[in-house]
């Protein structure tokens, strides 16, 4: 891949800034070079990897087969402007000092600094090894916190199966249709890529072809952070399906009360919904009618009538759907991602683009392919 000309990398906000990628190896530090490679302001000064120290990327990643860099050791880091980690939970909270030091804005893919305080990590992961840095860090979900990142030097890109839920069911608290105390019911199906590039006995071709497995019934990690950002507590179960990439988060909620609606029934016998489904468009378009990000898939005409995985692989887009079941009193809530793009390496770009500056859709406009095969 021939290196751009200044001009070429160059926007409209003249800057040109180096990058580096830790674990760029794996499948989010993949994607992570092959967006900062096409992006207009970024240019990809170094890769990291213990494994793969001194072989082309394009040995491991076949797509950027014609880019003339080498992986290099991480404990040799260069100074750069901005420096992307996407490495394992515990990596990036050991060398966060060694990061910071080489970069003047750092972007942590991992978990190690997505919740809030010391205490969370000692509920949900194995405690923190340097809590002090929990208050500076700037929680990334661009079209959820857009605000706080201008200027953010410690950007924690938000979870794959997090960034699907909380977009589905964010606009609902926002609205005011969801106070807080209903119950909330999170189903999310995740692609082979969410496990890593390490192989294991369960992602193995054998074990994961054909499977809709259930791999964290209850006490998933990602409820933390959806619990934190929400203000509420949900019922969160995760299931490993037959795809590659993707995130596909099905949410029942039961609202109590609502903008319309008379809760003690009709005529016909059947309880009317505390909630219209005028409410909720009108919930979800004010909440996302703007975002360049996110497209709106409530039951039209065709194939694709809600949100799903495929119809957004390899983009930084989600689509948000919804449907009302007002025999149920619920609203049942779709949101659909590519776990390696929105829910990683794109929404880290999309962050970093915010704290910089620079255009937020800015090396994030491919639109996807269709028809595609499994994602």
């Amino acid at each position: 891949m021939a290196a751009a000309t200044d001009a070429e990398q160059a926007d409209a906000s003249g800057k040109t800034l180096s990058a580096t990628v830790i674990g760029a190896s794996g499948f989010t530090g993949g994607e992570l070079l092959r967006l900062l490679v096409g992006h207009p302001n970024f240019e990809v000064a170094q890769a990291t990897s213990r494994e793969y120290a001194n072989r082309t990327l394009g040995s491991v990643h076949p797509n950027l087969r014609e880019l003339d860099l080498r992986f290099s050791e991480p404990s040799d880091l260069e100074s750069v402007d901005v420096l992307f980690a996407a490495t394992p939970h515990g990596v990036s909270m050991e060398h966060i000092d060694s990061f910071r030091e080489a970069a003047d804005t750092v972007v942590d893919l991992s978990a190690d600094f997505r919740l809030d305080t010391e205490a969370e990590y000692d509920e949900w992961y194995d405690g923190h090894s340097c809590p002090e840095y929990l208050d500076e860090a700037v929680y990334a979900l661009p079209e959820l916190t857009r605000e706080e990142l201008p200027g953010a030097d410690l950007i924690a890109a938000g979870g794959c199966n997090a960034t699907a839920t909380l977009l589905g069911l964010s606009p609902l608290f926002d609205a005011g249709i969801l106070s807080g105390g209903e119950q909330v019911v999170v189903d999310v199906k995740v692609g082979s890529s969410e496990g890593g590039a390490s192989p294991s006995k369960a992602s193995s071709h054998v074990e994961r072809s054909g499977i809709v497995r259930p791999y964290a019934p209850t006490g998933h990690r990602h409820e933390a952070e959806i619990e934190g950002i929400l203000g509420t507590s949900v019922s969160f179960t995760a299931h490993a399906v037959d795809m590659v990439r993707g995130a596909a988060a099905t949410c029942h909620v039961f609202p109590t009360s609502g903008a319309s609606g008379d809760s003690e029934g009709s005529s016909s016998g059947v309880p009317d919904s505390p909630v219209s489904k005028g409410d909720l468009w009108q919930a979800y378009r004010g909440a996302y009618e703007d975002e360049p990000f996110v497209r709106l898939v409530a039951g039209g005409g065709g194939v694709y009538r809600y949100p799903e995985p495929k119809t957004v692989a390899g983009t930084n887009h989600a689509e948000v759907g919804f449907e009302l079941d007002p025999s149920n009193e619920r609203i049942v809530v779709f949101s659909a991602i590519d776990n390696l793009m929105k829910g990683s390496a794109g929404q880290a770009v999309h962050a970093a683009n915010l704290a910089l500056g620079l255009e937020e859709t800015a090396g994030l406009e491919f639109g996807g392919l269709h028809p595609v095969g499994s994602p």
